[in-house]
């Protein structure tokens, strides 16, 4: 496996597949061939279905500055390699073809082509779960200490500037008002959510403020604001969520949190490795569910759990979300988005205290489940994978 840096990826929204992986790619190609007279960008399937929504041209644009672009959208086209698919042209003068590279956008910013599989080394000598956990068992060890083994020598400075990032995307989304961009008109919540939440007491506003974060996070990521993909752009804002409200509400140490962050990056690295984390490709359960699996294990951590605790509370982060599909109404990571965040966050500190009410025994492992999401994702329509044509995105959003 990759080092779980590649799980947590410092951008801007609004997705992580449909505008950081397509800017990174057009920086690459750029980086190739600068200074050609004419360029033209073709986008495929998926890509090209909610392109518009997700701001995907714009960001492309970005990278190219001033220079001669052409956009060509093939929504029905698929190719085989990835639903996110996008192919480079530079031109002569005369339109003839100089070069041209195909690219793929595989979920959380990453991006690989024809003749590569990852954009990174892999440095993890396991790549299942069950392996992880006999290897932490065998040497007293818990699961963030298998991160600091095996990842790079940089990963806790890495993780502090996550932190940091996203507790900033929290500061900013919970006094921002006004509507979000794009043509659902839909107004800021966190704001209001947080200010309500003072004026009640326990449970409700723990729940509330729990809610608020959630919803500020997400909020900026369709404002376009910076955030860390955990695993995606889409389902930036359970993790974030999750820690403040435990360091708010427990008075978890800052080390906890940075700790979970790191056993939380093992487990969104897992499924990444195993099924997929990209919404075209197997739904919302690979974005949200994978989010909501972080989170609770992070949360099972920092509430003083075993490590078999932590992989039970990630197994039903992920399990009850099984089936879940990417359908953002006019393509914009807004409805039903944002709320499925906030939602999720609040799974995930349900499955945290469910887990840690057992013994950590179960039926069901981490590693099946993933494997069960990963079938369940190819066997999902194509309406129901981040195409905007099937499911909630057949509603235009607008009250009568």
């Amino acid at each position: 496996m990759e080092s779980i840096k590649e799980i947590y990826r410092i951008g801007h929204g609004p997705s992580s597949s449909h505008t950081m992986g397509p800017k990174k790619a057009a920086e690459q190609f750029i980086k190739r061939i600068p200074d050609a007279p004419f360029y033209k960008v073709t986008l495929y399937g998926s890509l090209a279905a909610t392109g518009k929504g997700h701001l995907t041209d714009v960001a492309i644009q970005e990278s190219f500055g001033k220079r001669n672009l052409e956009f060509i959208w093939k929504p029905a086209e698929y190719l085989k390699r990835h639903p996110n698919a996008l192919k480079f042209e530079a031109l002569n003068a005369q339109k003839e073809l100089i070069l041209d590279w195909t690219a793929y956008s595989i979920g959380g910013g990453a991006i690989i082509d024809d003749y590569t599989n990852s954009e990174t080394r892999k440095i993890y000598e396991h790549r299942t779960m069950n392996e992880i956990l006999q290897w932490c068992d065998r040497n007293g060890k818990q699961l963030w200490e298998y991160v600091d083994c095996f990842d790079e020598k940089d990963i806790w400075d890495y993780l502090e500037e996550v932190w940091k990032i996203m507790a900033a995307a929290i500061k900013r989304g919970l006094s921002a008002e006004g509507s979000l961009p794009g043509g659902l008109q839909l107004p800021r919540k966190a704001n209001s959510y947080f200010l309500k939440a003072k004026a009640y007491s326990g449970p409700i506003q723990k729940r509330a403020l729990l809610f608020s974060y959630a919803l500020a996070v997400s909020e900026e990521n369709a404002s376009g604001g910076k955030i860390v993909t955990a695993p995606t752009c889409g389902a930036c804002a359970v993790m974030p969520a999750v820690l403040l409200y435990h360091q708010k509400t427990y008075k978890i140490s800052h080390q906890s949190m940075i700790r979970a962050l790191a056993t939380a990056g093992l487990i969104g690295n897992l499924v990444k490795t195993n099924a997929s984390i990209s919404g075209a490709e197997v739904g919302c359960q690979g974005e949200v569910g994978t989010a909501c699996a972080m989170a609770s294990g992070a949360a099972t951590q920092m509430m003083g759990g075993s490590i078999f605790q932590v992989e039970y509370s990630a197994e039903m982060g992920l399990e009850h979300h099984l089936g879940l599909t990417c359908d953002p109404i006019l393509g914009l990571v807004q409805i039903p988005c944002i709320e499925r965040n906030a939602f999720a966050a609040a799974r995930a500190l349900n499955h945290n205290t469910y887990a840690l009410l057992s013994d950590g025994r179960h039926r069901i492992s981490f590693d099946q489940v993933v494997e069960t999401m990963k079938r369940t994702g190819h066997d999902l329509g194509r309406g129901y994978k981040e195409t905007s044509l099937g499911g909630l995105a057949l509603h235009t959003g607008k009250r009568k």
